[in-house]
């Protein structure tokens, strides 16, 4: 579904975005378990009753593998939960059948192992998107991964006869390390479609295609006739080539009205609120929904019509629709003032047994530990220059060897030796833990031991 996330670049589905650490030497003679859906064993990984041949794409550390079944979004008085509901009523009271009875169903405890097809060709999302890069997903294999969005669950939900649906639940990238990215996150989308006879009821003679429209092939590319480029006709923002004019508007003018009261219901009625152009590969025309809160404009929400070819390839005809997406720890964060995005993980009950019956309330530190900074340089393999070594890589490298004391990781210098040609980075890691103060002896040996694992994982030398 609609990651609109937005999590850095325009060229990320969805958008609230590097080579892959595979299992090798002593440990991948063993079998190891990560909670109770995931065992990884020497050639194969276990996920949810299905097995998985590891290839060159596997890639799942096991940090990653012990957030499975967390599902924080289903928790009771949890804030991800408190704002996942206020969302599901809101759309149970913005849509009604004539009996009185909510029109969205919602799915939010599918498995997030999904195909490639599903998470990407589904979807549209070009061969080349850097959103598939092993940098930047979570992969069982080259066919599997860890779903990068909840869109990606669109197409099998419309296939089976769905209009109006809710999607939840955690999807995973592989990012940077600071106060607002993490590897496992939580997104809500919808999708809602409307069919000839309800969007026209009153106006029959008007109809959801032109007459004459330019149809695509299976790899994206127009068909022999038409012209301009695909990708141009994909960013425009004023329709699709299929849809009439009317029917976009009428779409837009309900999808628009419904998002804006739904940031009202979260935020406040006075709230202040603007449109901005975006770009999905699964939605044409696209836009973001920013609200201006504490002096700044915040991306909330991204949303668009989506692209006729997938509901022609999901055997929806004579319709249109619209979908969005959100970051639940991007509202959370906003309504209840939650600084760090680790503390959603906590099962402190300081932390907990601050929200309570559906209520925002904004969360009162339980503590304030001093941090420990440590600076970790190394030369790179000779060969290897710095655009070569990707950072996500040593991001998974510090996340699984130090788990929740890592509060961020920052690159503060690069250097090519002029004579030898030999590249080095230095990265300065901040270590806080969420619950007693770290003492330096104990920063200490995790910071060692992240040198050990990245010398023998990428074989270069701690300066």
């Amino acid at each position: 579904m609609l990651i609109f996330n937005i999590r850095q670049i325009v060229t990320r589905a969805w958008r609230s975005h590097p080579s892959c650490v595979c299992y090798a030497g002593k440990s991948s003679h063993h079998t190891r378990h990560y909670g109770s859906q995931a065992k990884i064993n020497k050639d194969t990984i276990d996920l949810y009753r299905q097995q998985y041949i590891r290839d060159s794409w596997t890639n799942l550390t096991p940090k990653v593998l012990s957030h499975l079944d967390r599902n924080l979004h289903l928790q009771r008085n949890h804030p991800l939960s408190i704002v996942r509901d206020r969302i599901v009523k809101y759309f149970y009271g913005a849509y009604l059948s004539p009996r009185g009875n909510p029109l969205f169903s919602v799915y939010d405890n599918l498995s997030p192992v999904v195909s490639v097809e599903q998470n990407f060709d589904q979807l549209l999302i070009p061969q080349d998107h850097p959103s598939r890069a092993k940098s930047d997903c979570y992969y069982v294999n080259k066919d599997y991964l860890l779903r990068a969005h909840t869109t990606a669950h669109q197409v099998e939900l419309i296939q089976a006869g769905l209009d109006n649906f809710l999607v939840v639940g955690d999807v995973y990238r592989r990012d940077e390390i600071d106060a607002t990215h993490y590897p496992v996150f939580h997104q809500l989308d919808a999708v809602r479609i409307v069919h000839q006879d309800k969007l026209f009821e009153r106006n029959p003679e008007l109809k959801i295609h032109e007459t004459h429209y330019k149809t695509h092939l299976s790899n994206g590319s127009p068909t022999t006739g038409t012209t301009g480029s695909p990708l141009a006709d994909c960013i425009d923002q004023h329709k699709q080539p299929c849809h009439t004019l009317e029917a976009v508007k009428l779409c837009e003018h309900e999808m628009k009205k419904i998002l804006v009261g739904l940031v009202q219901k979260l935020f406040g009625e006075g709230i202040k609120y603007r449109w901005v152009d975006a770009y999905f590969p699964f939605t044409q025309p696209s836009w973001e929904l920013e609200i201006y809160f504490n002096g700044n404009w915040l991306e909330i929400l991204g949303c668009g019509i989506t692209r006729n070819e997938i509901l022609e390839r999901a055997g929806v005809q004579n319709s249109i629709a619209y979908a969005f997406g959100v970051g639940l720890e991007r509202l959370a964060m906003i309504l209840f003032d939650i600084p760090d995005i680790r503390l959603f993980w906590s099962t402190d009950s300081g932390f907990l047994n601050q929200f309570r019956d559906d209520r925002i309330v904004k969360y009162k530190p339980i503590s304030s530990y001093p941090q420990c900074s440590n600076d970790l340089s190394f030369w790179l393999p000779e060969g290897m220059s710095i655009d070569q070594f990707s950072l996500n890589d040593f991001y998974d490298i510090v996340r699984s060897v130090g788990g929740d004391i890592i509060e961020q990781v920052t690159l503060i210098d690069r250097f090519t030796h002029p004579k030898t040609g030999k590249s080095s980075l230095c990265f300065r890691i901040v270590y806080r833990h969420m619950e007693r103060t770290l003492t330096q002896a104990e920063v200490n040996v995790v910071h060692a031991k992240i040198g050990s694992e990245l010398v023998e994982t990428y074989h270069v030398s701690i300066r």
